[in-house]
């Protein structure tokens, strides 16, 4: 009797195990698919709006587009806030694709390195 409860309960953990597993999966490939699909869009829209808001008060240069850039690009989390601020993607979008729960945990792990 004890040793079929030991039993169960390994059982049961292993299964939480292979549960957690596909969980980090999942976020893994949240995180590769912000770095691979939305870094280049946030990158486009830095440009494009710098370079139209260009003017004598904020000349938008070369070296300013970079800055920017390498901000907004230093951190997976940095590039989720850009994309949803400049309306890349939409809260909706998180919610269809079942990332709004990587989102928040992102935004929690990553929450020193965000844009305040």
């Amino acid at each position: 009797m004890v040793l079929e409860f030991i039993v169960v309960i390994a059982v049961i953990f292993l299964v939480w195990l292979v549960w957690q597993l596909m969980r980090a999966k999942h976020f893994t490939k949240f995180r590769r698919q912000i770095a691979q699909e939305l870094k280049p869009k946030v990158i486009a829209s830095i440009v494009e709006e710098m370079t139209e808001t260009r003017s004598e008060q904020l000349p938008n240069n070369s070296a300013h587009q970079e800055a920017t850039i390498t901000y907004w690009t230093a951190s997976t989390g940095r590039i989720l806030q850009a994309a949803l601020m400049r309306e890349i993607i939409t809260e909706q979008w998180l919610k269809e694709t079942g990332n709004l729960r990587n989102s928040q945990h992102l935004f929690h792990i990553e929450r020193d390195s965000l844009h305040r």
